[in-house]
């Protein structure tokens, strides 16, 4: 991967990240979006950088608005 490759990929990683958040949201949704936050953040912070890494923190980012969504 040529250094521009990486850094789009780290910009994606890191503008994804912020998805994650969850301390604006009440309490119950909270408990929900914190494990998920966590994971994402471990994920990205032990993963190469790549296109995959940044699919799999997608789909994880769309799978904890569903959980978040079931307490709606």
């Amino acid at each position: 991967m040529s250094g521009s490759e990486t850094s789009q990929s780290l910009n994606a990683t890191n503008r994804m990240i912020k998805y994650f958040e969850y301390g604006h949201l009440p309490e119950k949704l909270q408990a929900v979006s914190k494990p998920i936050c966590e994971l994402a953040q471990k994920m990205a912070d032990s993963l190469p950088e790549s296109a995959e890494k940044t699919a799999g923190l997608r789909k994880l980012l769309e799978a904890k608005d569903c959980f978040v969504r079931t307490l709606l």
